[in-house]
């Protein structure tokens, strides 16, 4: 199938259209939204059922094969978060401390990104590595710190440089302590975030689970995937329909940014997870990794540690650009990608 066919296919599955069916209702000014309670759950699951399943593989998966692959993720996570910030200055323009938001959402994963990847690939029949879940919880924290270890550094030496009053010198010191906007603050508000937790949390307790002890959940945490990925991108779907209006607002730099940024990014992960010998789902995963914008734990540790940065730029990108355009193009864009480059390496 060539690109344009695997593009047409995902965009017609019963979970895209989902997407869009949300969009569709937000803009027709229909009632319909997912009450919290019932969107608070689908995310528990989600993160919990890729845990589980990520962590039951690993942990019959030999180490010494899955080393270089946890190497390489980390590698791209970090090179991503500083080509994003690179990308922030040149494209948009913007100063340090909303380049640094942007490049810890960009730096960061989209779990929904990579849930709804792997569904294109099972629906591909293409094998998925064991690791991969691994790959998300190993790229998100670090992206993020770096991000905002970059972030108050620029907001201090502002700070310094405008002679700011007592208040504001108070502000632009690090203690390291557990007082708001610390850095050992901001790396707590990530460990304990509920994405991480979950995630984390799942992949111990797949580690530790028999197969026997798992055959017994994996009717309800792995048979209804998809069905429950399908209501998960509704309510993300009213969230984007929602934001159009500081999209229009924030210009067409920044659209060009939340494009190119996950092209690039996304074109350096294929090639070093198809260098990594990952295979052709696993290196298609790490492309879509670094391709994708975190909208979940990024914005809680952006808030806590630079609240000078503006929101409405930050989730704009993340999710009304980037998120439906790796939804809809970006994943067999990036499958195309590893299909390529594992005919020239392989």
């Amino acid at each position: 199938m060539s690109v344009l066919s695997l593009a047409a296919s995902n965009l017609l599955s019963p979970v895209v259209l989902c997407y869009f069916l949300g969009i569709g209702a937000r803009l027709l000014r229909s009632d319909l939204k997912v009450p919290e309670s019932i969107y608070s759950f689908l995310t528990i699951y989600l993160l919990l059922s890729l845990g589980l399943k990520g962590g039951y593989e690993l942990g019959r998966f030999p180490l010494d094969e899955t080393i270089v692959p946890i190497l390489m993720a980390l590698v791209v996570a970090l090179v991503t978060t500083l080509l994003s910030y690179g990308a922030a200055r040149l494209l948009v323009r913007l100063g340090a401390v909303e380049c640094s938001a942007l490049a810890a959402h960009y730096g960061s994963v989209s779990v929904v990104t990579f849930i709804t990847a792997v569904t294109f690939l099972q629906n591909q029949s293409v094998a998925i590595a064991p690791y991969a879940t691994a790959l998300v919880v190993l790229m998100e924290v670090p992206a993020i710190i770096l991000a905002l270890v970059v972030g108050r550094r620029a907001l201090a030496r502002e700070q310094r440089a405008m002679q700011q009053s007592a208040v504001g010198r108070a502000h632009e010191e690090d203690p390291g302590d557990g007082t708001p906007g610390s850095m050992l603050s901001v790396v707590r508000e990530v460990l304990t975030s509920k994405s991480v937790v979950l995630l984390l949390g799942g992949l111990c307790i797949g580690i530790l689970s028999s197969s026997e002890s798992m055959a017994k959940v994996e009717s309800f945490f792995f048979v209804p995937f998809q069905g429950v990925v399908a209501l998960f991108l509704l309510e993300m779907g009213l969230l984007t329909a929602s934001r159009l209006s500081d999209l229009r607002r924030s210009g067409l730099r920044l659209v060009a940014f939340g494009i190119l940024v996950p092209l690039v990014n996304g074109s350096l992960g294929v090639a070093v997870g198809s260098w990594a010998a990952m295979g052709l789902g696993g290196a298609t995963l790490l492309g879509v990794l670094a391709a994708s914008a975190s909208y979940i734990a990024a914005p809680a540790a952006v808030r806590l540690a630079l609240p000078e940065a503006s929101p409405s730029l930050y989730l704009s990108a993340s999710l009304g650009i980037s998120f439906p355009f790796n939804l809809m193009a970006g994943i067999p864009l990036y499958f195309g990608m590893a299909r390529w480059w594992e005919r020239v390496l392989w």
